[in-house]
């Protein structure tokens, strides 16, 4: 019974530490850019950030989630020449849509995480983005992906037929 409560001890000790520490992360690093920014630099621990960038020379930034969440929507940006994100995950996960005609060069890693890159250009002068990072105990998406547009409203007609 004694080795399993050390254990125990061990594991919640273990567990609070990382909680205090991502606590005190929240309130020493903060984001910088906006939607206009070249460059962004998002932190996000115990939160989320959601963001459609329109910059017209972006050159890249850094990403970190950590027991969060950032989902960043590049489709609409221009790519500056050597643009570079640097994405790390923790208990979190990030996901970031680009423009199907982008090629992505991905030194991206998992440890018992989740990376997924995709891209479906294999033009040579495509705009090229390169992702460095890792996805520890999280996962990181970045790729292609269609826009989906909205369904329109159906009309319900058992109201206005008097329900049946």
């Amino acid at each position: 019974m004694r080795p399993l409560r050390g254990l125990l001890l061990f594991k919640l000790g273990a567990w609070v530490g990382m909680m205090a520490a991502a606590a005190f992360a929240r309130s020493a690093v903060r984001s910088h850019g906006d939607e206009e920014s070249d460059e962004l630099s998002l932190v996000a621990v115990f939160d989320g950030i959601t963001l459609t960038s329109r910059a017209r020379a972006f050159t890249g930034g850094s990403m970190l989630a950590w027991f969060g969440g950032i989902d960043v929507d590049l489709r609409e940006v221009e790519l500056g020449p050597d643009a570079q994100l640097s994405l790390y995950t923790l208990f979190g996960g990030i996901n970031i849509k680009t423009p199907p005609d982008w090629r992505l060069d991905s030194e991206l890693k998992a440890v018992a995480g989740g990376v997924d890159t995709r891209t479906s250009s294999q033009d040579p002068d495509a705009p090229l983005l390169n992702l460095k990072g890792t996805a520890l105990l999280g996962g990181i998406s970045v790729g292609a992906k269609a826009r989906t547009k909205e369904a329109p409203p159906t009309a319900d007609t058992s109201a206005r037929d008097g329900g049946g």
